[in-house]
């Protein structure tokens, strides 16, 4: 493997603690807080950075007008990385992984109720706001729980007698999503997150891809179990699922999984082995 690959694979957790700083500091507030956020990152949190492209996407399907510039935005990011800013980018996609190394007991699910979060995209984030004009998903968001409604009811005194039945739903749907975490791979971003859900579409069509040499591979399923989203990436390289964290390419014993720019494509490489190209 590249050394300068497999450099940044090994520091990808700490590119995930230096996007969440980013997002977070409120040092450019003034100048990005307008510009959709490439992750899911609530906009109420004091410190924002960016504005949470759901969230705007809602703002805008409430007073029945089309977020073209949001969705320009998604798309843009999507139709260069696919979902990778999700494996990288996004502070909720770090909670979920740092949660993950809790020495608890593991509870594998597999991926076929992934059209979960299709289902929130639908109804929470189009349909309801649209009929009642009120942004239903960030009004129950984990991620806006976690980085806006707890840290602001703590330092506002004041709005503690404000507190009432649907604070109470949040925080219990964010710390039943924190045990599930701990047990369970990124449960959130496989079976609920809106985002990911709109950047899934774009995997097979990213400018950035995953190869797979299926000559080499053994199928020795080591990608799934480094796999934050729990695929065999050699099944299908351009997977719904992927967030293209690109840990399979470490762990791969016979090097047959490599970054490339080619998309549904099938060559033969210079040893004569065949490679598909998601």
């Amino acid at each position: 493997m590249n050394k300068a690959l497999d450099w940044l694979i090994r520091r990808r957790s700490t590119a995930q603690a230096l996007a969440a700083v980013a997002l977070n500091s409120s040092v450019t507030q003034q100048v990005t807080r307008g510009l959709p956020c490439p992750a899911l990152n609530c906009h109420a949190c004091p410190v924002a950075s960016f504005a949470c492209p759901i969230g705007a996407l809602q703002h805008f399907v409430g007073l029945r007008v089309v977020p073209f510039y949001t969705l320009g935005a998604v798309a843009l990011v999507g139709a260069l990385v696919g979902r990778m800013s999700c494996g990288w980018l996004c502070p909720f996609g770090w909670v979920q992984d740092l949660l993950f190394r809790l020495p608890v007991p593991k509870l594998r699910l597999p991926n076929r109720f992934s059209w979960g979060r299709y289902v929130t995209l639908a109804v929470l984030v189009l349909a309801i706001p649209f009929v009642t004009g009120q942004p239903w998903f960030c009004k129950l968001c984990p991620a806006g729980t976690l980085e806006a409604g707890i840290p602001v009811v703590l330092f506002s005194p004041p709005l503690h007698q404000l507190i009432g039945a649907l604070y109470g739903i949040k925080l219990f749907l964010l710390f039943t999503l924190v045990a599930w975490m701990s047990v369970t791979r990124r449960p959130f971003c496989r079976w609920i997150c809106p985002l990911g859900a709109l950047w899934s579409a774009f995997n097979p069509v990213s400018a950035f891809q995953l190869s797979v040499n299926l000559e080499d591979c053994i199928e020795c399923d080591r990608c799934q179990t480094v796999c934050p989203v729990d695929i065999r990436v050699y099944a299908d390289p351009s997977s719904a699922a992927c967030i293209r964290c690109l840990q399979c390419i470490q762990v791969c014993p016979t090097q047959c999984i490599r970054p490339t720019a080619l998309h549904w494509t099938a060559v033969d490489d210079a040893s004569g082995g065949h490679t598909v190209s998601a």
